[in-house]
């Protein structure tokens, strides 16, 4: 096999290194050897012997790294270089040569050449042997100014001669040299690789591409739960993360600069629009924003009145039930009647008295209820305003009066304010004496010039009302 064949690229410190003795001697064509990841390397020597023996006495040839039980372990039968290795020697010659084939950075290592007879003891190694470095090549990154960015090929090899670069933007080769200028936040590709070489060209460079945001548990988020979003871009060099919060502000809420935002005990309040940003020196870019619903039972209902005014009879009044839950709360009106089950009036969110009445005051209560829990609220007196009745009288004792008795004519009417309560006496005159502004008209000894005709009125500041006439009919002894 030629050694030029298969596109060999190497790079070499080409000082010669001889190792003799008594005769027996190994000179390696290079000290050192560079060579790309994933390119072939060529190792060549010569080698001598005592004149005593014959070309054909040299019984077997071949080149080793690693030595086991004391003897060295041929290339050929070294697993990790299956397939890669390829031995040869020149005909009518004493110049062999070794071919590795996608060299990897595993194969950095000292190849020795060794060669014995068909005499026993008689074999000869030429050590130190040559060093074989391979590298893979990375591009660095260095910002320049506020625009540009200077990008660097690097390898782990130091060579004697430095080859040149070819650099890529994506796949297509666009300049040679060791370095490249590029404009800050492109979203392009970039990668270097030795001239000439077979090997393999840098990992790429570039900025990341749209973040993705991932929600853990995906499934229904409740309050109290423990809930992880992860941010991930392709950058290279890996990106920095950054999660926001849009709390609809112009400017979203920064809250971390780690990979993942991590609620321990996710609460109702965390609920909101996330987004997260990825960052490297080549570029930045925003994920979409990504809805969390937080999922809670509904807290205590509070109940509103409208108008929050004084209620009148006949007007038209509205409660409303509401309460903080999610998903959304379904409402029930209860009203207290005395009993120890309160009465179903609703199920809607509002209970409505178009023409309110003065039976419907009373306390009154909601329920709010979802999937996740139900809250009753604290109970709400309805006070309805309405003017007095027309009063009734009542005479104690009912039975036949007598003078010198004690008699008590008592007003009453249902009202709301409470009722004031006036007595008149009527004498025959169009205006009725007034005699008590008080619901109960006493007398502690009755006489029968109080023989007559009484009424009393109840009044409150919607209205007033009179009662009919009582006669009071007092007989002597």
């Amino acid at each position: 096999m030629s050694p030029s064949a298969g596109g060999l690229v190497v790079f070499l410190l080409s000082v010669q290194v001889i190792q003799s003795q008594d005769g027996w001697r190994v000179k390696y064509d290079q000290t050192d050897v560079c060579a790309a990841k994933g390119s072939t390397v060529y190792i060549s020597c010569d080698y001598t012997h005592p004149p005593r023996i014959r070309p054909s006495d040299i019984k077997d040839r071949f080149w080793f790294t690693k030595v086991k039980d004391g003897e060295p372990v041929d290339l050929r039968t070294d697993s990790e270089y299956s397939g890669r290795v390829t031995y040869g020697c020149y005909s009518y010659s004493e110049s062999c040569y070794l071919i590795i084939t996608d060299v990897r950075e595993s194969d950095s290592a000292e190849y020795k050449f060794r060669f014995m007879t068909n005499k026993p003891g008689e074999k000869y190694t030429g050590s130190p042997g040559v060093t074989l470095c391979v590298t893979g090549l990375q591009v660095q990154v260095r910002r320049s100014d506020s625009t540009w960015l200077e990008l660097t090929c690097h390898s782990s090899c130091v060579l004697s001669d430095r080859p040149g670069y070819d650099w890529y933007k994506n796949e297509e080769i666009i300049k040679r040299g060791s370095s490249l200028l590029v404009s800050s936040g492109s979203t392009d590709r970039y990668s270097c690789y030795f001239r000439g070489s077979y090997g393999q060209r840098s990992p790429a460079v570039y900025g990341p591409q749209r973040p993705s945001v991932s929600v853990s548990p995906s499934a229904e988020m409740l309050e109290g739960g423990s809930v992880t979003l992860t941010c991930s871009a392709d950058a290279n060099p890996a990106a920095s993360y950054t999660w926001y919060k849009q709390d609809g502000t112009s400017d979203p809420r920064l809250l971390s600069k780690e990979p993942q935002l991590v609620f321990s005990s996710i609460q109702s309040s965390d609920s909101g629009n996330y987004s997260c940003t990825a960052e490297n020196q080549l570029g930045r870019k925003t994920s979409d924003f990504i809805s969390i619903d937080v999922k809670y039972g509904p807290q205590r209902p509070s109940v509103s009145v409208s108008p929050s005014a004084e209620m009148l009879e006949g007007g038209s009044v509205t409660l409303t039930c509401s309460t903080d839950a999610n998903p959304a709360a379904s409402y029930t009106w209860y009203k207290e009647d005395g009993t120890s089950d309160p009465h179903l009036l609703s199920k809607e969110p509002q209970l409505v008295f178009s023409s309110i009445q003065s039976s419907d005051s009373g306390r009154y209560s909601c329920t709010a209820e979802n999937q996740l829990g139900r809250k009753t609220s604290d109970f709400i007196l309805i006070p309805v305003k309405y003017l007095p009745q027309r009063p009734s009288v009542s005479v104690s004792p009912s039975a036949e009066i007598l003078e010198g008795d004690s008699v008590t004519l008592t007003c009453s009417t249902d009202a709301n304010p409470a009722a004031n309560y006036t007595w008149y006496k009527g004498d025959g005159t169009s205006d009725p004496h007034l005699l008590s502004e008080e619901p109960q008209l006493v007398f502690s000894s009755i006489q029968s010039s109080d023989s007559g005709r009484y009424s009393c009125t109840a009044e409150n500041q919607l209205g007033r009302k009179t009662s009919d006439f009582i006669s009071i009919d007092v007989k002597c002894e």
